[in-house]
């Protein structure tokens, strides 16, 4: 049984994801850990108090998490648990990853916004931070099955074998057809062939096809092809950058994250 982490800050977006989530687990034969990391409120956070206020805050949390895991339990016949903690949330994510094996965290993702496209948010932080596949759910994406993925990757980079992998096993769970998607400026036919044969070899019992497009616009690019195909999910692989990098090469998969209408399953090299 597959592990899935749901990371919740109890908002409209967090909220979302959760139900997806459920859904999801049931197909998917997962159990759920649903995880929240709070902050005390001001008039705490202000003043000296008694070790046992800090116990009664978790304990309003948890109960706060154990009713809404109540909720998806009796809606989608999946196992549910709560953590809640008052620690950093990527340090505790960390933790619960390692001691519960986990495969999967689920977040919520909001709005584009301008802060969004320069800073990021939660979300897009974790999928910079952790060697684990991250599905960020936009508010109002609703999980009706996974018919078609949109791989969308860059071939000339090549995509490694565990990777494949986690696609391979994901669709044959879902029972999906994969489309691989790659936007280039001028592709050599030599290397973009090695790869195919690749991916044809690891996903050869897979409904699979291929469709490369000549663009300088990457996301515009996916997001008509979202668009087009009817994707149910995107998938992609986020590419690390030093420092002075990143100030040139913005992570596309970051930007897709806080921007797709459709969830996103970002799959790191570092598997």
């Amino acid at each position: 049984m597959k592990t899935i982490i749901v990371a919740t800050d109890f908002s409209a977006e967090a909220e979302n994801a959760l139900e997806y989530a459920g859904a999801a687990a049931k197909d998917l034969n997962a159990k759920i850990i649903l995880f929240n990391s709070f902050t005390l409120p001001p008039h705490y956070a202000n003043t000296l108090f008694p070790a046992n206020a800090l116990d009664e805050v978790k304990k309003l949390n948890i109960a706060s998490l154990q009713q809404k895991a109540d909720l998806i339990t009796a809606k989608y016949r999946v196992e549910v648990m709560c953590l809640s903690s008052l620690l950093n949330m990527e340090e505790e994510l960390e933790s619960i990853i390692e001691e519960h094996k986990a495969d999967l965290i689920v977040m919520g993702t909001a709005k584009k916004s301008i802060s969004q496209d320069i800073f990021g948010n939660t979300t897009t932080a974790a999928i910079s931070r952790f060697k684990l596949p991250i599905l960020a759910i936009p508010l109002g994406a609703k999980y009706k099955g996974i018919n078609k993925i949109l791989f969308a990757c860059d071939i000339l980079r090549g995509v490694h074998s565990l990777i494949l992998e986690q696609i391979k096993d994901f669709a044959e769970k879902m029972n999906s057809e994969v489309e691989i998607f790659h936007v280039h400026k001028g592709v050599s036919k030599l290397e973009s062939s090695f790869t195919k044969k690749k991916i044809d070899l690891q996903l050869k019992n897979i409904h699979h096809t291929y469709k490369e497009i000549e663009s300088d616009s990457v996301i515009k690019e996916i997001e008509n092809e979202i668009l087009e195909t009817g994707a149910d999910i995107l998938i992609m692989i986020p590419y690390r950058y030093g420092f002075w990098s990143s100030l040139v090469h913005r992570s596309k998969t970051r930007v897709m994250a806080s921007n797709s209408h459709v969830p996103l399953l970002s799959i790191p090299i570092g598997l």
